[in-house]
């Protein structure tokens, strides 16, 4: 491992003082003739000098930014590779290819760690479907007590929501797959109004349009047809209704800022309109449970990814793993989202991100991506990245990174971690937790939180009529009188733990916020809210030894994680396990 460091430092040297050293053609493919758009992300002061490369290598400028970015159209298929280099750019980022496939190899890879157990062997899992209809306290909802994510932080009828519910003046934006806003235990909290979908569907990877429900690429602000984003925003603030259950703030107010696509694909363009126009509109805390595509890991100029020249022959040395056109796109997205999440944060918006669920240590130097680029699907290829290469949003500036427990406590086997990354870590489900136990391997030891209905129904997961075909990990709720049936999905992953996090934020604006003088409602400076999450997280110590192995759960030793740090702050659990009734008392 110490040989592979010094190699990789070594041929990085070399390529960032200009030496040429042969890299691989790039794999985008493209229709000649076809309209293809990217984001071109300009250098500091250099304008001008952009907008005429653009023109020159035959590109249309659509849309400029105040941050420096600009949506350009072209035909040209060699439009990418033509602005390398070229004065005023700093690179342009693919923002859609023509094809035509239903959901690929990425967007599973998600749903296989989320979603895990689906396929598997479940022991000991409670019946599916019903309500508890007996309640020991006004504030109490039917699923409270499958809610062991909820007591874990403290949002509970005798923890927060007797202290701070949240206000409606304040304004969460859930930047994901969308969120169904007709949910019945989302749409009272849910602002139609502000509310905007930043995507269009891409038949490569989100399917035929015509699919669709409505058989649009162009979906409402109001629709979600992943079901990601619509967990998040439960997990965040489904109301206290006697429905279903609550969130962590029942009373605030959900804003759909969507940048993902069906398939769970997170473009550049789209991340940077949601989060400049979270912004602008007064948002007071997003929630970004994504990583930005197609890298897993941006590398920037000075610290390309590399692969080995020959595989079989470390001694040959090492070169680029991406084509010069790659390595501007991966600077294009790090400049680009460092400059939107300032731009947010400059504007009060705090910024929460998910850790990751690639069980590794983030600070690792070096690290192995066999995953990028994911799209288009079929590209990806060997890199070997530094420690400079980074995970985006998670790891950008002024981002709350989050890492994901068990009910246990215990570090979720899947959960990325690092001392330079995490910030804190919050209650996200563990599948294999309570070995031992009557939990262990059940839907219950993941988070419960709504479904979209025609979501469920085109999974297969409810019938035609409604009803919830034995699947214990989908509950459906037909307590209200005259009302629709409310369903509710049990998965896990760091984007649940992230919502968690964003929920007591937005419970501290409520608290402590004061009167926005530019957008009404409340305000909190970013750093604020940041501080008071810290200081009422509930420190949690490294496990003995420093060393938390999975092998016990039948995982294998990839699984393995060394935990650095003190019980003050560590790289599993940051500043501690968040905390809704510490925050606001």
């Amino acid at each position: 491992m110490r040989r592979l460091v010094a190699l990789v430092g070594l041929v990085m040297a070399s390529v960032a003082v200009g030496s040429a050293v042969s890299a691989p053609a790039s794999a985008t493919p493209f229709v000649k003739g076809t309209v293809e758009q990217y984001l071109v992300v300009y250098q500091n002061g250099g304008a001008s000098s952009a907008r005429a490369a653009i023109k020159a290598a035959g590109g249309t400028i659509v849309k400029e930014r105040s941050i420096g970015v600009a949506t350009v159209r072209t035909r040209n298929a060699s439009f990418q590779k033509a602005l390398v280099g070229k004065r005023g750019i700093v690179g342009a980022a693919r923002d859609g290819v023509i094809g035509s496939a239903r959901r690929p190899s990425a967007a599973k890879k998600r749903d296989a760690i989320e979603k895990e157990g689906r396929t598997d062997p479940v022991i000991n899992s409670r019946p599916p479907s019903g309500s508890n209809s007996s309640k020991s306290h006004p504030f109490e909802e039917p699923f409270a007590d499958r809610q062991w994510d909820m007591r874990m932080i403290g949002a509970t009828p005798e923890g927060s929501y007797s202290a701070q519910q949240g206000s409606k003046q304040v304004l969460v934006g859930v930047i994901d797959t969308g969120v169904d806003g007709n949910h019945p235990d989302i749409k009272p909290n849910f602002d139609f109004t502000r509310s905007r979908n930043f995507t269009t569907d891409i038949p490569l990877i989100d399917g035929e349009c015509a699919s669709d429900p409505d058989g649009s690429c162009t979906d409402p602000a109001y629709v979600d047809e992943d079901g990601h984003g619509t967990h998040v925003a439960s997990t965040i603030a489904s109301p206290i209704n006697d429905l279903g259950i609550a969130g962590v703030a029942p009373n605030v107010t959900l804003v759909n800022v969507r940048a993902g696509q069906d398939s769970g694909y997170f473009f550049l363009q789209p991340s940077v309109d949601a989060l400049m126009y979270a912004g602008d509109i007064g948002i007071d805390v997003v929630n970004m449970s994504f990583y930005i595509d197609p890298w897993l890991y941006n590398c920037p100029a000075g610290s390309p990814a590399m692969t080995w020249v020959d595989p079989d022959d470390p001694s040959k040395g090492m070169k680029p793993a991406d084509s010069p056109e790659e390595r501007a796109e991966q600077q294009a997205i790090i400049t680009a989202t460092q400059r939107a999440l300032q731009y947010a944060w400059d504007s009060g918006v705090t910024l929460v991100g998910a850790a990751g669920n690639s069980h590794i240590d983030l600070g690792a130097d070096p690290k192995v991506d066999e995953s990028s680029p994911d799209y288009p699907p079929g590209t990806e290829h060997h890199r070997i990245v530094s420690n400079a290469c980074l995970d985006l949003p998670t790891e950008g500036v002024h981002v709350i990174s989050v890492t994901s427990v068990g009910p246990s406590g215990r570090k979720a086997d899947y959960s990325n971690y690092g001392l330079e990354q995490a910030a804190v870590a919050a209650p996200g489900g563990w599948f294999r937790d309570g070995l031992g136990t009557k939990y262990y391997r059940s839907p219950e030891n993941m988070v419960l939180a709504a479904y979209p209905a025609g979501v469920a129904r085109a999974n297969g997961e409810i019938t035609k009529g409604g009803g919830v075909p034995n699947n214990p990990f989908v509950l459906r709720d037909c307590a209200q009188a005259g009302g629709p049936c409310a369903y509710y999905q049990y998965i896990q992953g760091t984007s649940m733990a992230a919502p968690h996090t964003t929920g007591v934020i937005a419970l501290i604006v409520s608290e402590f916020g004061t009167p926005d003088a530019v957008n009404g409602g409340l305000t909190m400076s970013p750093a604020a809210a940041e501080s008071r999450l810290y200081d009422s997280a509930v420190p949690h110590a490294c496990p003995p030894g420093g060393v938390q192995s999975y092998t016990d759960v039948d995982r294998d030793e990839s699984f393995t994680a060394r935990c650095e740090g003190t019980t003050a702050f560590n790289g599993f659990y940051g500043h501690g396990i968040v905390n809704a009734l510490n925050a606001v008392s």
